[in-house]
C-alpha cells in the first residue's frame, strides 16, 4: 500500500490531506492561528469547583472555562502539585524529577475538593479540543509524545503498544526502557519503536526528559494561565504518528513550510528525508493530486461506493446515524442474501474510511441492509473490524442486532470535520433568477478592456471553473485568442475546480490578484 501526504498552505489555513493507494483517507482543516491543541500543557488557575459533579472548571485562556474531572487528575496527582509548589517558590530553582521524592496515590475514590481549591495552580493537558458549545476537557496525567516514545512523568511504568505482536521484541523493548529511564519517569513505547536501536531510543527519552523539566526551571513570574508546553502543529503530529514504511512522497506547496517538514523528517525518521517534495506547479496541489474532486464526492450527506449502492449520513448532536441502501444496483441472479451480503461488506470498507475522514466520534448506528443469517451478520462485523484496524482513535465495534443495526462507539478529541459540498447558484445568487447567460462572455470582454486600459498590463491570467475554460478555448479561433489579439495582451486561461460554474477572478503576471 502507497500512502502520499500532501499540504496545501494558505496564509490563514493549512489543509493536509493523507491519500491511500491514491484514496483520501483522511483530511484536516487548520487555522494558522488555531490554539487549544490536543496535547498542549498549560498552568491554568482553578475557577470554579462543583462538588455535585466531582470536577472542576479551569481558567486556560479559552472562552469557557475547561473541564477538569476527579478521575483524570490521575494518581499521581500529590506528586505534581507538590513538584509545581516547590517550582513556584523556589522561583524555578527544584531538583531534577529523578531526584525527587513522589507523594503517596491520591485516593482513586476522593472528592475534588480535597485536592484542589479555587484560585489554586493547576498543571493539565488539553485531552479534548473545544467542541460546539463546550470548552476544552483536560487531564492531569501528563504525558508527552515523541516519534517511538511517550514519556509519563511520575510514574515508573513502562507499556508495551499492544500493534507489536513479536514476544521477542516486545521484551527486548521493556527491558532496554527500563535499563535507561530515569527515575519517577513513566514510558509508552509506541509502535513505531519496534526494531529501532539503543541509541536512537535514548536519545529520544533523554530531549523529552529535558522538555518537560526545563518548563520548571523557568518559572519565575508566573502569569496565569500559561502555555507551558505547546504540542506540535497538527500536521506535525499527524506525521509523527503516522510516518511509516509505506509512505511514498510527502508533497507541500510553500517553501517555509517544506523547508520545516523536512527538518522535522529528518529528525525523527532520516531515511525519508528524500519523499518530502516542493510542489512549484500552476495548479493549485488539491487539484493536482485530484484531492478536490474526492472531497466534493465525500463529504456530502450522499456517499456512493460500488454499483448504485450509497451511504446516507445524518449527524445530530448525541450521535451519527448512517444508512446503507443498495440503491439500483444490478442483482446476480437472484439470491437477495448473496447481494445483501455484497452490498454490506462494500458498505463497511466506505464507512470505515468515512470515519476516520470525517473524523466523527461518539456514537455511531450503522443501518445495514437485513441479513437472515447470523454467519452472514458475523462476517459483516469482522469485516468491519478489519477495515477499522488503521484507525488511530480508539473505538469499539458492537455486533449487528436483528434488525441489523451496528454500533460504534469512536473517540472524539476535536470537532467532526463538516465541509459543506453544495454550491450557491452563482448565476442567481440563491434569488431563483439569473440576468442573460448570453451576456457573461460580454462581461469577461468589458472587464478584459477595462484592465488592459487602466493597468496597462501585458498578460493577464484568468482563472475560471474548467467547463469555463474549456469553452473560453474551444477551436482554432477561441475567445481566449480574440481576446488577446484585440487587446495586444496574453491571456491565460487557468481552470480551478473548486470554483463555482460562474465564477472567475483576474490576475496579473505575479499572482496578485485585480480587484478592479
Amino acid at each position: 500500500m502507497s500512502q502520499d501526504f500532501v499540504i496545501d498552505f494558505s496564509p490563514f489555513e493549512i489543509n493536509s490531506a493523507l491519500l491511500e493507494n491514491k484514496q483520501l483517507v483522511e483530511f484536516k482543516k487548520d487555522k494558522t492561528d488555531l490554539k487549544f491543541s490536543v496535547g498542549d500543557i498549560y498552568l491554568g488557575k482553578v475557577k470554579k469547583i462543583m462538588p455535585g459533579l466531582n470536577a472542576a472548571f479551569i481558567d486556560v485562556g479559552y472562552g469557557k472555562d475547561a473541564f477538569l474531572h476527579y478521575l483524570d487528575l490521575g494518581p499521581q496527582f500529590g506528586s505534581l502539585k507538590k513538584y509545581l509548589g516547590t517550582a513556584i517558590s523556589r522561583q524555578g530553582k527544584v531538583p531534577s524529577l529523578h531526584r525527587f521524592k513522589n507523594e503517596p496515590d491520591i485516593n482513586k475514590n476522593g472528592k475534588i475538593s480535597d485536592v484542589l481549591k479555587v484560585y489554586q495552580s493547576v498543571i493539565v493537558q488539553i485531552t479534548k479540543e473545544p467542541i460546539s458549545t463546550k470548552g476544552p476537557r483536560l487531564s492531569s496525567e501528563i504525558s508527552l509524545a515523541g516519534r517511538n516514545l511517550v514519556l509519563m512523568p511520575f510514574s515508573d511504568k513502562v507499556s508495551i503498544s499492544q500493534k507489536i505482536e513479536s514476544p521477542e521484541e516486545k521484551n527486548r523493548l521493556k527491558t532496554l526502557l527500563q535499563s535507561i529511564k530515569p527515575r519517577n519517569y513513566g514510558v509508552i513505547v509506541r509502535t513505531a519503536a519496534q526494531g529501532k536501536k539503543v541509541a536512537l531510543l535514548d536519545s529520544e527519552l533523554r530531549n523529552l526528559v529535558v522538555s518537560w523539566e526545563k518548563v520548571f526551571f523557568q518559572l519565575k513570574e508566573v502569569t496565569l494561565p500559561k502555555l507551558m508546553i505547546g504540542e506540535l502543529n497538527r500536521t506535525a503530529a499527524l506525521l509523527r504518528d503516522i510516518l511509516n514504511v509505506d509512505f511514498s512522497s510527502i508533497n507541500v506547496n510553500d517553501y517555509s513550510l517544506y523547508r520545516e517538514v523536512k527538518e522535522y523528517i529528518k529528525t525523527i525518521a532520516p531515511e525519508k528525508e528524500k519523499i518530502v517534495k516542493l510542489y512549484m506547479g500552476k495548479t493549485p496541489i488539491f487539484d493536482q493530486f485530484g484531492i478536490t474532486k474526492q472531497i466534493k464526492a465525500l463529504f456530502g450527506q450522499t456517499v456512493s461506493f460500488k454499483n448504485g449502492a450509497y451511504l446516507i449520513i445524518e449527524h445530530t448532536e448525541a450521535m451519527h446515524v448512517i444508512d446503507v441502501n443498495s440503491g439500483n444496483r444490478s442483482k446476480s441472479g437472484n439470491d437477495q442474501e448473496a447481494n445483501a451480503l455484497d452490498v454490506n461488506m462494500a458498505a463497511a470498507k466506505e464507512i470505515s474510511r468515512q470515519l476516520r475522514l470525517r473524523d466523527m466520534g461518539g456514537i455511531i448506528v450503522i443501518d445495514f441492509i437485513d441479513l437472515l443469517s447470523a454467519k452472514n451478520r458475523n462476517t459483516v462485523l469482522e469485516k468491519m473490524k478489519v477495515e477499522m484496524k488503521n484507525d488511530r482513535a480508539k473505538h469499539n465495534i458492537l455486533p449487528l442486532s436483528k434488525f441489523g443495526l451496528m454500533q460504534i462507539t469512536r473517540q472524539r478529541v476535536r470537532p467532526e470535520m463538516n465541509i459543506t459540498t453544495t454550491e450557491k447558484c452563482p448565476a442567481c445568487h440563491g434569488s431563483g433568477s439569473i440576468t442573460p447567460s448570453l451576456l457573461f462572455t460580454e462581461k469577461l470582454d468589458d472587464q478584459i478592456k477595462n484592465i488592459v486600459k487602466d493597468l496597462k498590463v501585458s498578460k493577464l491570467i484568468l482563472k475560471v471553473h474548467p467547463i469555463i475554460a474549456a469553452f473560453l478555448t474551444k477551436g482554432i479561433w477561441s475567445l481566449n485568442l480574440q481576446w488577446s489579439l484585440k487587446y495586444k495582451c496574453r491571456i491565460k486561461i487557468r481552470e480551478i475546480q473548486t470554483y463555482n460554474f460562474l465564477e472567475y477572478h483576474f490576475f496579473d503576471k505575479f499572482g496578485d490578484e485585480i480587484t478592479k
